[in-house]
């Protein structure tokens, strides 16, 4: 049988032949709010609640078309008002509940959403932030009346399925245009990975905190489980106390994590829990090399690492299941077949195996953009920005082996650009973090008018102390390990880093808080400290 062509089919599809298996379900362990007791939804309770659902849209006026704004949190009423939307060809918009009232306004007046849909506890944001005119509905009320009525009809691969923000760390976010073929063509990949994280028909339970605005849950766990007729467990957040015991009752077998999930998970005292599970894997692009042999000898879980990007779905996407360890620091494995890259310098030409360069990528064939976002909505010069040359520009600095496994090494947006060299925030951020004095750290470029950049580097203690005692000591040991002009120049203590719902450095919000300690003198000067450092080695 061909794929689908959409969520809604793929969703219909598995809820004809399996209405007895679960869409969704989570314990009562997992103690969420509007859930304490857990549920269970099954496919075929599913589809007649979509039916209903899509039924009330359509007297309503939504078609072809309509974007409809959903803030309905990692709760199943998200996956059945899509499914229900994406039934008559109209889009979603995804909400985060943790947005400021701006975010919120911009995002909306970008999107030109028609509606929101909202659970309760989210009266104060939409009051400051929605857009005058734009109505609001609880989930099991009816939708408010389109304020364009459409034509509904079923939707094409190429139609738009939802349009979800990118993280804005570099500007304001841009809303990415994503297709119905782009979820299928992710799902599909996700569904086939080799080795480990292989997935059985009718048989598995992927369990994520990450939320449906992420391309991770809503295409790869949501879709990629319609299309396989697997279970979805999507808790509202993670939560390190109440994880093992969700994993292990939830009976799931595929885990999804990103960010610092695993470190804090180690930090954990032994739990009967922990090794309760029956999963296979956990699916946590971005962790740290030196927590993932230790995460798997301790939890019974290898890491699968990846690499994607909103814009790239799966038409330029890389895993590692399937490959021999141990494997080199933070490679994020082999690239999907069909993906056409390039690692290039600064002049767009390509740069010899090992050399970190910006990685270029496309579909292989003639359309090159095929199984991408269709572009940035109402930001064509950005979309043409991105894909100058004909091939995407990611902006991740990369290098490749002989063997064709790619290494990721920052993001250009935090490199550090100090007097002519350019430094990697990740590998100072490594260095720091493997001192015992700190338990998180993060580093970000600031201005400086002599040197272009000077490193600033944010850091979380694993114990209280002095900062101006600490700093010099720190430095000393950081110089055994970095280059001098690697070496942070200003340090500041802090309670806890910014993260964002998926546990990741929110990179813009560094920038700003760092130029915020400079300008109110909260930052310690170590500049001075470099040199002494430098003398010392």
């Amino acid at each position: 049988m061909p794929l689908a062509t959409s969520p809604y089919e793929a969703f219909s599809r598995t809820a004809a032949r399996r209405p007895d298996l679960d869409l969704a379900r989570a314990p009562a362990s997992a103690a969420l709010p509007w859930a304490p007791g857990g549920f269970a939804l099954s496919y075929g309770e599913a589809a007649a609640q979509v039916a209903e659902l899509r039924a009330a849209y359509l007297a309503a006026g939504y078609g072809a078309g309509s974007r409809v704004a959903l803030l309905l949190q990692n709760r199943p009423g998200f996956l059945l008002h899509w499914l229900a939307l994406n039934a008559i060809g109209a889009s979603i918009v995804p909400l985060n509940g943790d947005m400021r009232p701006e975010e919120l306004r911009h995002q909306m007046l970008v999107s030109n959403a028609e509606a929101v849909i909202a659970v309760s506890g989210f009266e104060a944001l939409l009051q400051a932030g929605l857009p005058a005119g734009v109505r609001v509905a609880r989930p099991d009320a009816p939708p408010p009346p389109a304020a364009t009525p459409r034509t509904a009809r079923v939707g094409r691969p190429d139609d738009e399925a939802a349009l979800l923000f990118t993280s804005g760390s570099t500007g304001k976010p841009k809303a990415c245009i994503l297709s119905n073929h782009y979820f299928i063509h992710v799902a599909q990949w996700y569904v086939s990975m080799p080795g480990i994280a292989a997935m059985r028909p009718d048989s598995e339970v992927a369990l994520t905190p990450l939320p449906f605005f992420h391309m991770n849950a809503l295409g790869c766990t949501a879709v990629g489980m319609m299309l396989i007729g697997g279970t979805i467990v999507p808790l509202d957040r993670f939560s390190a106390r109440r994880w093992w015991s969700a994993v292990a009752d939830s009976g799931a077998t595929i885990v999804h994590g990103l960010g610092v999930i695993p470190a804090i998970l180690l930090q954990l005292p032994e739990s009967p829990d922990e090794r309760r599970h029956r999963a296979r894997f956990t699916f946590s692009p971005g962790v740290d090399d030196r927590h993932k042999a230790a995460f798997a000898a301790r939890f019974g879980l290898p890491i699968v690492e990846g690499w994607a990007m909103t814009e790239t779905g799966g038409a330029a996407i890389t895993d590692t299941a399937g490959l021999p360890g141990p494997l080199g620091p933070r490679c994020i494995g082999r690239p999907r077949a069909g993906m056409e890259w390039r690692i290039v310098d600064e002049a767009g030409a390509d740069v010899p195996l090992g050399t970190p360069g910006e990685l270029w990528v496309r579909s292989a064939g003639d359309d090159p953009r095929r199984g991408f976002f269709s572009g940035y909505l109402g930001d064509e010069p950005a979309t043409d920005a991105a894909w100058k040359g004909g091939w995407f520009h990611t902006g991740d600095v990369m290098k490749a082996d002989a063997q064709g496994l790619l290494y990721f090494v920052d993001r250009r947006k935090s490199i550090i650009r100090r007097a002519g060299e350019n430094i990697s925030a990740l590998e100072v951020e490594a260095a720091l973090l493997a001192d015992p004095l700190v338990r998180a750290a993060a580093v970000t470029p600031v201005p400086d008018p002599v040197r272009g950049d000077e490193v600033f580097a944010f850091v979380v203690l694993a114990s209280p102390a002095d900062p101006q005692a600490l700093a010099g000591p720190l430095l000393a040991r950081l110089a055994d390990k970095l280059s001098y002009h690697k070496l942070p120049g200003y340090l500041l203590v802090v309670d806890e880093l910014p993260l964002s719902s998926t546990q990741k450095l929110q990179r813009g919000q560094l920038k700003s808080d760092a130029q915020s300690a400079l300008a109110e003198g909260r930052a310690l000067d170590l500049r001075k400290e470099k040199g002494a450092a430098r003398a010392a080695t």
